[in-house]
């Protein structure tokens, strides 16, 4: 893999992927020709989490897991070793994933909603890291196992390394962003045609 720079404007990675777990893959995009980690901090994970929809418990606001970040950044590549290997039609080694998933532990619990609704909601300890990233890490199952392999792609932009998951009505989504890759691309094809 080549050289990852930190992540020094402070800026956010872009949530296009369609899919939580294909996010995660995008928290490293390639910047200006270089690889960029937006997973710097335990509290970069954090705001991420909640960035993309994942709930985390209020009691954690001044607790964070310690190596919460390197943790996510270890879910990332085992994750992104599989997708990469799924789409190639390879056989998968599922062995890191499944260590991961073993420390996921989540129980079901009933409560009142606005004191007149019963629901129930899933409770995760949050202890370690990987107790943190459990919902990660089963979305990231969840989509090896239901995903439609045929829909996962990584952008056309030779460049770009982030990945979608093709929601469009035709499925022939491209890019990863119209706004970056695809303008990008479609303003290169027009100007080799006015030289043709």
């Amino acid at each position: 893999m080549a050289s990852v720079a930190q992540n020094q404007n402070g800026s956010e990675p872009i949530v296009i992927a369609d899919h939580p777990a294909l996010d995660l893959l995008n928290t490293l995009p390639c910047i200006d020709g270089q690889l960029v980690d937006f997973l710097q901090s335990d509290s970069d994970v954090r705001r991420w989490m909640e960035r993309i929809g994942f709930s985390v418990p209020n009691y954690l606001d001044s607790s964070i897991p310690q190596g919460l970040a390197e943790t996510a950044r270890e879910l990332r590549e085992i994750f992104r070793d599989l997708v990469k290997r799924r789409k190639a039609g390879e056989e998968l080694d599922l062995s890191a994933m499944n260590a991961f998933l073993t420390h996921a532990s989540s129980y079901p619990r009933l409560v009142w909603a606005k004191t007149t609704n019963l629901q129930l909601e899933r409770v995760r300890p949050c202890n370690t890291a990987e107790e943190f990233l459990g919902p990660v890490a089963e979305a990231a199952a969840k989509l090896l196992t239901e995903g439609d392999f045929d829909l996962i792609k990584r952008c056309e932009d030779g460049q770009c390394v982030l990945w979608f998951y093709d929601q469009t009505k035709s499925h022939h989504r491209r890019w990863c962003s119209m706004a970056t890759c695809g303008n990008r691309n479609k303003v290169a094809a027009y100007r080799k045609r006015q030289h043709s």
